[in-house]
């Protein structure tokens, strides 16, 4: 095999060098990294959905918070933090998920345990953010929201018996609960949403026995329908009765006043007892009556009979 030939010239050529940059480039890269730097410590932009709280280093956090959009700050000096101002929601339930705790244990009005699962929405309020971060910090869901909400959420079981929790006054536990929470979350500059009660478990042996007093209860209430029904139709038999009895001697009344001025009225006018035997008669037979002074009847069939014979041939 053959070396490969190489050229004494190139052999000889010495190898190319960089050189330093110069003083006005330097000085060109320099102020160019040095504007970047000032610009973005100069400049932040506050992201939809964010509130921003500025902490300069020489006046401590400042009242106004940053809202959404550009700003301008003091570089090397202004620092910015970031707060969620959007719904947030944590939840106390027995399926631990995602950091939350467990389900909060209670006792009600009688003493019986109770669990509830509980989910609280809430906020953080943008124009108070910066007394939030003096006071609270990043870490006011474990130091205020979830001790809170089971303080309140206890404090509301205990004034109701289970049997009323788990039925009819839910919306009522939920409403005390709600209550109490807004006036603490308001003093942490917090605004409340919503509390929510997932669900509440008693033991079954308890759930058991409520609602065989609620089955007991509805049969009560059902016999004591029927008994005031069963009142309301005897009355209104009794009204019946009365009201019949009523027109009965109202009739008899009537009738009795009725006979009595027909008396007057005969005493009074003698002619009116013939008129009335006149009346009583039979329509086929034809009377005369006489003055009053004759006291007598003449059947008129009889008086005409004899012309009706004579009249024939």
């Amino acid at each position: 095999m053959t070396e490969p030939r190489v050229n004494a010239g190139s052999r000889d050529r010495p190898a190319p060098t960089l050189r330093p940059p110069g003083p006005r480039a330097a000085l060109l890269i320099g102020g160019l990294l040095a504007a970047g730097l000032l610009v973005s410590q100069s400049v932040k932009v506050i992201p939809a959905g964010y509130v921003g709280v500025v902490f300069s280093s020489f006046s401590g956090v400042k009242a106004q918070p940053l809202q959404e959009g550009i700003h301008f700050l003091v570089p090397f000096v202004d620092r910015v933090n970031l707060y969620d101002a959007r719904l947030q929601e944590v939840t106390l339930a027995h399926t631990v998920q995602d950091g939350d705790e467990g389900a909060i244990r209670a006792r009600s009005k009688e003493g019986l345990d109770i669990t509830a699962d509980v989910t609280v929405q809430f906020r953080v309020d943008r124009s108070r953010a910066a007394t939030l971060h003096k006071e609270l910090g990043r870490d006011y869901v474990r130091t205020v929201i979830r001790p809170q909400v089971r303080s309140k959420v206890r404090d509301a079981i205990g004034q109701f018996g289970a049997a009323d929790i788990i039925s009819s006054k839910r919306q009522e536990v939920e409403a005390s609960i709600t209550a109490e929470l807004r006036k603490i979350f308001e003093r942490n500059n917090l605004v409340l949403d919503s509390v929510l009660l997932r669900e509440l478990r008693i033991p079954d042996s308890i759930a058991k026995a409520i609602e065989q007093k609620q089955a007991a209860e509805q049969q009560v209430a059902v016999e004591r329908n029927r008994l005031q029904q069963s009142t309301i139709g005897a009355q209104r038999a009794v009204v019946e009765a009365e009201g019949a009895a009523k027109a009965a001697v109202a009739r008899a009344r009537g009738e009795a006043e009725a006979l009595s001025l027909r008396g007057r009225a005969l005493r009074e006018n003698p002619q009116l007892i013939q008129l009335t035997v006149a009346e009583k008669l039979s329509p086929g037979i034809q009377t005369v009556m006489l003055p009053s002074t004759g006291n007598f009847l003449l059947d008129v069939g009889t008086l005409t009979q004899p012309a009706k014979t004579a009249a024939k041939p």
